[in-house]
């Protein structure tokens, strides 16, 4: 691997699981002695992960971590809820039964996640979970689209589960309500449980902050 790929997926994470929180200033410098690597590598980093949303960078406040806008929260959610309520309705009752096998493993590992109270170990199965059915739905523009929202939504969908704890377990149960109406070939109960799932983190991050 690269170095500026290294230092850009170790960036990347680092902001994700908000080790860098939302409003935090970083340094080129600092960055380059973290990574142990030059600044010229780091600064093709930062300057992918401003074209992508996750930092700004200007020569008044220098380099600073985003956090997303309510009307990006807004957006992204809508997208998702356009992509996945058609992928779902395409996949129903069409999966091989190790897809299947797949589908109902993911639950297993996320109802142990939930009962652990492991936050970003459910977030992690959370991303799979809805990845997996883009995979199986085989558009590959579909999958590359659904993966940059989620890289970019993953914290605050840590922000829920770490605000809400009662949603770790909620959340898994709808997911596998979704499971069995895909498994049933129940399209449209598919899409609208799907629907109702992404609204629910939709209408608790659009709240006003401060709940």
């Amino acid at each position: 691997m690269l170095l500026k790929d290294r230092a850009y997926s170790e960036l990347k994470r680092l902001i994700q699981d908000v080790t860098f929180e939302p409003g935090a200033f970083l340094s080129e410098r600092q960055l380059a002695g973290q990574l142990g690597m030059s600044k010229t590598p780091v600064k093709a980093a930062l300057e992918r992960l401003e074209m992508e949303g996750f930092i700004a960078v200007s020569p008044q406040h220098g380099i600073v971590v985003r956090e997303l806008s309510v009307h990006e929260v807004a957006d992204q959610f809508e997208i998702r809820v356009a992509l996945e309520s058609h992928v779902l309705r395409s996949v129903a009752g069409r999966l091989t039964d190790e897809q299947a096998s797949v589908l109902t493993a993911s639950i297993r590992q996320q109802k142990q996640a939930a009962k652990r109270r492991d936050v970003a170990g459910l977030v992690a199965l959370d991303a799979e979970f809805h990845m997996l059915f883009c995979e199986f739905h085989g558009n590959r523009e579909i999958t590359r689209v659904m993966s940059q929202l989620r890289e970019k939504i993953h914290r605050v969908i840590g922000r829920v589960f770490q605000q809400l704890p009662e949603r770790l377990v909620s959340s898994c149960e709808e997911h596998a309500a979704i499971v069995d109406a895909v498994l049933a070939g129940d399209a449209d109960p598919a899409a609208q449980r799907m629907e109702e799932h992404l609204d629910y983190g939709r209408q608790f991050l659009l709240a006003p902050r401060g709940r």
